[in-house]
């Protein structure tokens, strides 16, 4: 009866939704004392007496229930441990095994968890800085690094720095608006402390807002931080110096502290050490080392453009208050900033006054910060990530066939236990934990394997970085992947070979003893093989695309010439000339060099073809207003087409008689002629110029084959390349703001190999003015190998990815053929006995081998076709898969293949019938 109350108790609670809980064990005593005190009380007690008898009986009965829960836990515990040290036990005297299950598995979770480093630190992970998911970044798109107008969309991710004052001031929805440099890496500062005997370095700085720092809710590693009051004109120049530099340049000297630098030939303050682990807004390849306020930017950087409400060059983060409406705070900066670009816009066409309405910010998540390189390399590392998983399954599918050959040969135990009361749970149980610690060893190899990748990974990916914050050492989000990567491979192998295992009756295996059966491996051993030959052919496809790919990119005719040419990066602004003072610079620089041994052409000119940098406008030729094309420029000195091999295919290139003061010139690009002129006509003689007003600017004097600028992706691209001390006639703006006098690189062709070039081209600079430094220095051939450094790198880990599959699918084939030959032997020996010829046997094998091949041909080959597509973004000049490459693919897998079925084939065919019957 008591029983039935408490059961009646429980129901009526589960009706309502309350679930059982140790919360609950209060309500529940309450009614057991009160059925006792009822119970005491029919025996003729006092309801006193029976609730002093009831507490002390249900007081006994507590213990005890505590004490048998206690001896649940108690054994559940021994039991797993027990489960444990009989695991190791049975792997401990499978060493072969054991070893090669490790070594296996270590490959694929090490791999995945190499991958998975480089997509935690570019794609997941967040600034280190106070509370990251309450930052907001005004624009959904990384452009770079300065621009004008409004574009087609109205889509604003860069902004004038007018633009953001206003914003900042109408917007308190924020807490702290914050600006930063779009374009920091473009721009590189010369920088060397007073009073020291350094020699000036080119480093990287950063202009950002006074409340950069209080945006991000950042403390000081000693010192202060920048504040607003440093970023007022006319303020004394601040910097902070990041902690990474502090610690590998200055040794952690405290006295930096308060020290006075020399930056762009211009004093500046150091306040304070950024936080250790800061490695600013964005992840780059080179992070700031110096952090300056905006308003030092004119002074330190002599930069037009920091005021000029045309110009687009910082990016915007802030922190919203709490409760703030997104949507609304959308709508409302979109105004705001309508409202500030419009003074710009006043005498503007109808066409910009039209994109004007369009104008519209968009807000993103900002924690992670500015996401530059997450949108480079997104698709790709995905990509990564997807292959490598499918290596562990392969890698899985292998340690499952392993572990069902073993669990063949382990029935009779199983059986045993069964019959003895086991039951099947405990028995799936203990080979699950055994699958476990088997996946636990290897995700502790894997680390290993894990940190040697990602050192690879890293060298691969980002060759010549300095300072890139992503570190081969395994993470804790590393680590925790790791662990439960081989927590999942450990189910997903164990879990087939655990319930076949079980799944036999004990009376059939007792009574057959230790004798095999004929058969040989089940239907899902062979179906685990196919499964590896279908995606092994996946990969090994993949693998051919990418270094299909490769291929192309690098066999592309650049129209450059590469052989014995050094390209110097220097920074004349930053060492402290004038736009009028470069001229002489020039001619110095020229001089020197040609004074050298060896040297046979000097170039300058603002960039060179194959690196990351591109300076572009609208140009119309003359007599054609109506028809506007984005061309890019290079302003280069007569010297310049020789020293890069750009050939001159009509009229003549820059010469010396180009000067300041002599008729404004022009070299165009054949893609600028097709685009601007009618087939067939000769573009000599015509005017061109950046807009309908400068269009009479320049007079076109050759046509230069097309040279290969930026990427050899870009083709068809117009261009145009003008005298370097030559400016437009109609320019507005006097000398003094006109960036484009500035060479960025100096490009040297010597008659032979110079090994030395880059101390010869230090030294050389640094005599002509010790402020003048080489900002970097690298041969030709290695820019232009620079371009296809990530390509390279697909290419080679796919490649790596798809032996390795080939690899695991080729052991899984050859386990499984030579488990069944071991299981067929007595049906092989009564074939001899019987009259079976050697090489029928041999086939027999071969075969059944092949056949389980075919099958995974047969789910390889439509499964790569459909998959093409979704790796087409990533391939040069590929819309298909290749016949060859797919040839290629099959032909390997085919031979893998037949290797892996020959070796137990031969050995099936060697059989001896006497033997193999009396074994039986």
């Amino acid at each position: 009866m008591d029983s039935w109350i408490l059961r009646l108790v429980s129901r009526v609670r589960g009706l309502f939704g309350q679930k059982r809980s140790d919360l609950e064990f209060d309500d529940e005593m309450q009614v057991h004392l009160e059925l006792l005190a009822e119970k005491f009380m029919r025996q003729g007690m006092g309801r006193q007496d029976a609730v002093a008898a009831a507490r002390r009986q249900f007081g006994n009965t507590t213990a005890l229930n505590q004490r048998q829960r206690e001896t649940r836990t108690f054994l559940s515990i021994g039991t797993l441990l027990q489960d444990v040290r009989y695991g190791l036990r049975i792997l401990a005297k499978s060493p072969g095994f054991t070893v090669t299950a490790v070594l296996t598995l270590a490959l694929g979770i090490g791999a995945n968890a190499a991958i998975f480093t480089l997509v935690n630190a570019v794609l997941m992970k967040n600034l280190s800085v106070a509370d990251p998911k309450t930052l907001v970044l005004l624009g959904d798109h990384s452009d770079c690094c300065v621009g004008v107008g409004i574009g087609d969309d109205g889509d604003y991710s860069l902004f004038p720095t007018d633009a953001y004052q206003q914003l900042k001031k109408n917007a308190p929805e924020f807490e702290e608006l914050a600006a930063m440099q779009a374009g920091f890496t473009a721009r590189p500062v010369i920088a060397r402390r007073d009073g020291s005997q350094e020699s000036a370095r080119s480093v990287m700085g950063e202009f950002v807002s006074g409340n950069y720092f209080r945006t991000f809710g950042l403390q000081p590693h000693a010192g202060r931080l920048l504040s607003d009051s440093d970023d007022i004109e006319g303020a004394p120049v601040a910097a902070v110096m990041s902690y990474q530099t502090w610690r590998n340049n200055y040794a952690g000297d405290l006295a930096i502290v308060g020290s006075t630098f020399f930056v762009n030939t211009k004093p500046a303050t150091i306040v304070g050490i950024a936080p250790e682990g800061f490695y600013g807004d964005r992840l780059a390849f080179s992070p700031p080392e110096f952090y300056f306020p905006i308003e030092s930017m004119t002074l330190l950087a002599n930069a037009p453009y920091v005021h000029d409400p045309a110009q687009q060059w910082l990016y915007i983060i802030g922190r919203v208050k709490p409760d703030v409406s997104h949507t609304q705070l959308q709508a409302k900066l979109s105004g705001l900033l309508r409202r500030a670009l419009a003074p710009t816009y006043v005498y503007s066409s109808e066409n910009d006054k039209a994109k004007l309405a369009k104008v519209h910010v968009v807000l993103t998540p900002g924690g992670a910060g500015i996401r530059n390189m997450q949108e480079w390399y997104a698709s790709d590392l995905r990509l990564l990530m997807w292959i490598s998983g499918l290596v562990l399954l392969i890698a899985c599918a292998n340690i499952a066939n392993l572990l069902l050959v073993r669990g063949t040969n382990r029935k009779l135990e199983m059986s045993v236990r069964t019959a003895l009361g086991a039951m099947r749970g405990r028995i799936v149980r203990q080979l699950l934990t055994e699958s476990l610690l088997l996946a636990g060893m290897s995700g502790i190899a894997g680390l290993a394997v894990a940190f040697a990748g990602t050192r690879m990974l890293l060298a691969l990916a980002f060759p010549g970085a300095r300072g890139i914050p992503i570190h081969a050492s395994p993470s804790l989000p590393v680590l925790g992947f790791a662990f439960g990567v081989s927590i999942v491979t450990g189910v997903l192998f164990g879990v087939a070979p655990a319930w076949t295992a079980v799944k036999a009756e004990p009376a059939d295996t007792l009574r057959s003893g230790t004798r095999t059966t004929a058969g040989g491996a089940t239907l899902l051993q062979r179906g685990l093989v196919v499964v590896q030959a279908g995606i092994s052919l996946v990969l090994l496809v993949g693998a051919g695309l990418f270094s299909q790919s490769l291929g192309k990119l690098q066999s592309t005719d650049l129209k450059l010439e590469s052989k014995n040419r050094y390209i110097v990066h220097i920074n004349p602004q930053a060492a402290g000339y004038t736009q009028r003072q470069v001229g002489d610079l020039y001619r110095t620089i020229e001089e020197r060099f040609h004074a050298l041994p060896g040297i046979d052409k000097v170039g300058i000119s603002t960039y060179t073809p194959m690196e990351d940098n591109n300076n572009g406008w609208g140009v119309v030729v003359q007599g054609q207003p109506n028809l506007n094309v984005e061309a890019s420029t290079v302003k280069a000195n007569a010297e310049y087409f020789d020293s890069v091999g750009t050939r001159v295919m009509m009229g003549r290139g820059i010469g010396v008689m180009d000067t300041a003061t002599s008729t404004p010139v022009g070299v165009v690009n054949l893609s600028f002629v097709e685009k601007l002129f009618k087939p067939g006509e000769n573009p000599i003689g015509h005017h061109f110029g950046t807009g309908p007003e400068h269009a009479s600017d320049f007079e076109i004097v050759g046509v230069s084959e097309d040279t290969a600028y930026t990427d050899a992706r870009w083709k068809n691209h117009p261009m145009y390349f003008v005298p370097m001390l030559q400016r437009s006639p109609t320019a507005t703006e006097p000398i003094e703001k006109d960036e484009l006098m500035y060479a960025g690189a100096i490009v040297l062709k010597t008659a032979y190999p110079m090994n030395d070039m880059e101390e010869v081209a230090r030294h050389t600079l640094s005599a002509i003015n010790p402020n003048l430094s080489v900002v970097s220095f690298q041969t030709f051939d290695a820019q232009i190998a620079g371009c296809f450094t990530w390509e390279r790198m697909l290419a080679r880990l796919t490649t790596l990815f798809g032996v390795l599959a080939l690899l695991l699918a080729t052991i899984g084939l050859y386990g499984v053929t030579a488990y069944t030959v071991a299981q067929r032997t007595a049906e092989i020996g009564i074939r001899m006995a019987l009259g079976a010829e050697r090489l029928g046997v041999t086939a027999l094998v071969m075969r059944g081998a092949m056949s389980q091949t075919a099958l995974g041909l047969l789910i390889g080959i439509p499964t790569a076709l459909a998959c093409e597509r979704f790796v087409e973004a990533q391939l040069y000049e590929i819309k298909s898969i290749d016949a060859t490459v797919m040839v290629t693919a099959i032909l390997a897998l085919s031979a893998a293949a037949l290797v892996a079925a020959l070796i137990p084939a031969r050995r099936a065919a060697s059989i001896d019938p006497a033997k193999a019957l009396r074994t039986e």
